[in-house]
Order: C-alpha cells, then sequence, then structure tokens
C-alpha cells in the first residue's frame, strides 16, 4: 500500500466505488474536486492494481482549526488498518493545528477514541437538496 499526500497522477477513474449506501454519491470526477479543493488529503493506493482505496480529507484556516469532513476505505480493504494510517497520516499533516474535529456515526466513536479523539457534542445541519444538485452524476 502506497500512502501519499497529494493527488498527482490521481485520475477520475482510480476513485471508482467509494460512496457506499450515499443516496446521492459523487461521480468520480466531483470526488477528484472535492479532493482538489480538501486544504489536506491523504490517499491510500494499492500498488497491485493502481486504485485508490482509502482517502482523508481535512479543511483548516492552518493556524488554529481543522475539520476531518471524510474518511473512506473501499469495503473489500476495511479491517486491514488503511483506516488507521489514513487518519495517523492527516494527524500527522496537521501537528502544528491546536484543534481537530470531526463528526461520526455514534457506532464509530470508538474507533476514533483508540486514535486518540474524546467525545465532544456537536450540531449538524444538512442540506441533502445540494448533495444532490452539487454531486450528482
Amino acid at each position: 500500500m502506497i500512502y501519499k499526500n497529494n493527488l498527482e497522477n490521481i485520475s477520475p477513474d482510480m476513485l471508482e466505488g467509494f460512496f457506499v449506501d450515499w443516496p446521492n454519491p459523487p461521480s468520480t470526477n466531483m470526488h477528484l474536486k472535492l479532493l482538489n479543493n480538501s486544504s489536506k488529503v491523504v490517499i491510500a493506493v494499492d500498488a497491485t492494481n493502481n486504485k485508490v482505496v482509502g482517502f482523508i480529507t481535512a479543511i483548516t484556516d492552518g493556524v488554529l482549526s481543522a475539520y476531518i469532513p471524510l474518511l473512506e476505505v473501499l469495503p473489500p480493504y476495511k479491517n486491514k488498518g488503511i483506516g488507521r494510517k489514513l487518519v495517523n497520516q492527516m494527524f500527522q499533516e496537521l501537528d502544528d493545528i491546536y484543534m481537530i474535529d470531526l463528526c461520526c456515526n455514534e457506532n464509530l466513536v470508538p474507533y476514533y477514541e483508540k486514535l486518540g479523539m474524546i467525545k465532544a457534542a456537536g450540531m449538524l445541519k444538512r442540506n441533502y437538496a445540494m448533495q444532490s444538485r452539487c454531486l450528482s452524476r
């Protein structure tokens, strides 16, 4: 597995299979665009088939705070330590930032606690009409 903090030589066809169970998943072109527009990105590439099998993104002001909106590993590659490696590499990328926040489903809290994060309350707003309009295939 190769881990990279850039998108050099990454094309949309290398991003197939992500966003499982999303009602309106982004196309591979939009996926590449959201990776490019993120402040920080770390990707996992399977060297045997040159396919991106996991990614994590962060949005940051570069001074005080960062937010991790997305961490995904393709289903066949789950439970192999790829997600943990992506998170740890992102933490290294954000090592000079005071606070790193993310929101997750309740069932994922223990996963992130094992990676050194603490549970906190949060608030969310979702505009599903925008998801469909901005990320549709």
